[in-house]
């Protein structure tokens, strides 16, 4: 496909150290931690792709040889995590299994880094092995700079799971795990354990009657099979009742809001003895942030995906870039209600986009639209990007992520504006930073472009 290919090509030239060793000084900014804490004409020194110094401008220790970067006006964060998405099967032209290619894989990357995400998760959907081969090669460099791929298996009855797209590809490359027995639910769970595998995602809801539903004897086998592994259980479960029934069980990651009913005391007092993580995942049933004509969004994308997407049908919104529909107003008043008391509940928000099923909500760009919601719906800028950075980076235990900070990555995004007055501030991105290593988007958005005709 030509998408693909022009992709490694570009990728072979964009490639750079992602650990160089000079030091660099960064000064002026401000800084904006990731853990809650801001920091004005700030600084902070990178050497080796990590940061050793960070505080206040003309206050931090310096090595004896420094090339320096004059920051002022500018608003410096870390990069994004983005805990959820579905890797590797959009290929903007085409869609399904056909597509799920290294090259694929990390164009998506390099999409998320773009946009400013450090770090991806591909949850459910990827093919183990496949995916275990594209983590280690990662890893040993052979890879321009992209985010960094992590994934998780999924769970699901036969014929279960995954929405009726989505379902096509993993049905195809076999990437979920199909139990039907507390039993089988145990032995899937330990060989993952085998791989080394940290987290596992089971589908519980049967899709409005539509699909099997995994049963409470099986999802509580997996949990508990998962924990003595000291492993984490990601529950899609977009019905109230079914959040209630996981959180009993043990799980550890709520995905979904609950979108049709606002959330009762039952399931806040469960969040609030159970703290878990949870990512709401607003995007797929909003309108498609492709139909506002706006640069930021259409500029990785193709000229004629862009028009079909505005032109099509879909199937929550008739002609997809009509007005919102007629119950957008009173499905907004109960997502603002459910945000906003679950996290008040102890819901550990977390960033994720179920990006990679439909073009109309892609990688990248989608994180910024889920953080904007948040804010929408009641959420401070702070507290939204508290859980892009730290909380995410905590939930898939990267250690060297999530704030700006001694001793982490220097994964870092330069902005033209502040988002703490404003979060559509993060889309105002001057340059994004890679282990210490400018991204080069120009680059980047040159090869996108190319393969637009």
């Amino acid at each position: 496909m030509k998408l693909l290919g022009c992709c490694v090509f570009v990728g072979a030239v964009l490639w750079q150290s992602a650990t160089p060793q000079t030091a660099v000084l960064f000064e002026g900014a401000r800084l904006i931690i990731g853990d809650g804490h801001v920091v004005e004409d700030g600084a902070f020194v990178i050497q080796g792709g990590r940061i050793s110094a960070v505080g206040m401008k003309g206050t931090i220790p310096l090595p004896p040889r420094v090339d320096r970067v004059d920051l002022t006006g500018k608003t410096v964060m870390p990069a994004m995590v983005n805990v959820h998405v579905h890797i590797g099967y959009e290929g903007y032209t085409s869609w399904g299994a056909q597509n799920y290619t290294p090259k694929n894989v990390l164009d998506h990357l390099q999409r998320e880094a773009f946009y400013g995400v450090g770090a991806t998760e591909s949850v459910g959907s990827s093919p183990t092995e496949q995916a275990i081969q594209f983590q280690k090669d990662q890893q040993a460099g052979k890879f321009p700079p992209s985010a960094r791929f992590f994934f998780m298996p999924g769970m699901a009855p036969p014929n279960g799971g995954p929405d009726a797209i989505l379902i096509k590809g993993t049905t195809a490359l076999h990437a979920v795990h199909e139990v039907s027995t507390a039993q089988q639910a145990r032995a899937a769970v330990k060989r993952m354990a085998d791989q080394k595998i940290k987290s596992v995602k089971i589908w519980v809801d049967d899709r409005r009657g539509t699909y099997p539903k995994m049963t409470p004897e099986v999802y509580n086998a997996i949990i508990d099979e998962a924990h003595k592994h000291r492993m984490l259980v990601h529950a899609h479960a977009i019905a109230q009742a079914d959040q209630k029934s996981v959180l009993r069980a043990g799980a550890d990651v709520l995905v979904h809001i609950v979108g049709n009913e606002k959330v009762d005391d039952e399931l806040l007092t469960l969040v609030r003895q159970k703290k878990p993580y949870w990512t709401p995942q607003f995007g797929l049933g909003d309108l498609s942030e492709v139909c506002n004509h706006d640069a930021f969004i259409d500029q990785t994308y193709a000229d004629k995906v862009v028009e079909n997407i505005r032109s099509e049908q879909t199937p929550h919104f008739g002609p997809s870039c009509a007005a919102s529909p007629a119950n957008a107003v009173a499905r907004d008043e109960i997502l603002a209600n459910n945000l906003t008391k679950m996290v008040a509940a102890g819901a550990r928000l977390v960033l994720g986009t179920d990006a990679g099923i439909d073009p109309r909500y892609s990688f990248g760009w989608s994180v910024h639209h889920e953080m904007a919601r948040w804010v929408q719906f009641g959420l401070t800028p702070s507290e939204a990007l508290m859980a892009a950075t730290q909380r995410s980076a905590e939930l898939l235990g990267i250690n060297d992520m999530g704030t700006l900070a001694v001793g982490k990555s220097a994964d870092f995004i330069v902005l033209d504006g502040n988002p703490l007055e404003d979060i559509r501030n993060t889309r105002r991105i001057s340059s994004v930073y890679l282990r210490g290593t400018p991204l080069d988007r120009t680059a980047l958005l040159a090869a996108w472009k190319s393969s637009r005709n």
